[in-house]
């Protein structure tokens, strides 16, 4: 995920999502993902005070997980 400073056209690249980029990235309604954090599905949070972001390194095991969790389902 990149973004623009207004001084520098050049993409800055980012470490974290927040949870409405998350759920922009990964094409899943902001209630989805609180249903699945509910259910211990989530991805791994950081916290900041009130902030939460989620790292990309978070994302792509989350995202390996679930496609885990799919193949273990078709198996069965």
């Amino acid at each position: 995920m990149a973004a623009i400073s207004p001084n520098n056209p050049e993409p800055m690249l980012r470490g974290a999502y927040t949870i409405p980029e998350f759920c922009e990235a990964h094409r899943i309604s902001q209630s989805m993902y609180f249903k699945l954090r509910n259910v211990g599905l989530g991805p791994r949070e950081m916290r900041a005070g009130r902030r939460v972001t989620i790292s990309l390194e978070a994302a792509t095991d989350w995202r390996r997980a679930r496609e885990q969790a799919q193949t273990a389902e078709k198996v069965a």
